[in-house]
């Protein structure tokens, strides 16, 4: 009982004498008053002014519509929403034959939907593509169903990748 008493007394003794860390920083490593002046002029849009004066544009740019984009890309609408548009079928089924029209998010997204709460039954018509020429990256498409027409965002990641559906946006009323 005395040793372990002579030890824990000495344990104290010495950590009562250690220095004590400090949390401040040493001298040398104090941050220096920073310079209210920016480098650049801010701009906060893209309306405003370029975001990144001198900077290359992204490469998303890069691609540029052709007929045979434009095509796919109204293919691709058309065959997606007249496969999401079959409330009578079995859940899993449908949401398997859904999946390789989707991009990733769109999957996890729509895994969830219970084709019972979709309206529309069929396509009755063809697919309009809507299209921003400076973007070669994503599109809209109009397709008309049965219970009104529908807007399909597709994208794609290059020029040769296929047309993904990113959403499937419902007509605003019936």
């Amino acid at each position: 009982m005395k040793k372990t008493l002579v030890l824990l007394a000495a344990a104290l003794l010495c950590t009562s004498c250690a220095e004590v860390a400090s949390t401040a920083a040493a001298p040398s490593q104090r941050p220096t008053k920073a310079s209210a002046t920016p480098s650049a002029p801010v701009s906060l849009s893209t309306g405003s002014g370029p975001q990144a004066p001198g900077a290359t544009p992204p490469a998303t740019f890069g691609i540029t519509w052709d007929e045979a984009s434009k095509k796919s890309a109204t293919e691709t609408a058309a065959r997606a929403t007249a496969d999401f548009a079959r409330p009578r079928m079995d859940a899993t089924h449908w949401a398997n034959d859904l999946a390789r029209w989707l991009t990733p998010q769109a999957t996890a997204d729509y895994s969830a939907v219970d084709p019972i709460n979709i309206p529309a039954t069929r396509v009755t018509g063809p697919a309009t593509l809507s299209v921003d020429e400076t973007n070669g990256y994503g599109a809209k498409a109009s397709v008309p169903t049965d219970a009104g027409t529908y807007t399909v965002q597709l994208l794609r990641t290059s020029k040769d990748s296929p047309w993904k559906v990113n959403r499937f946006t419902p007509p605003a009323s019936r």
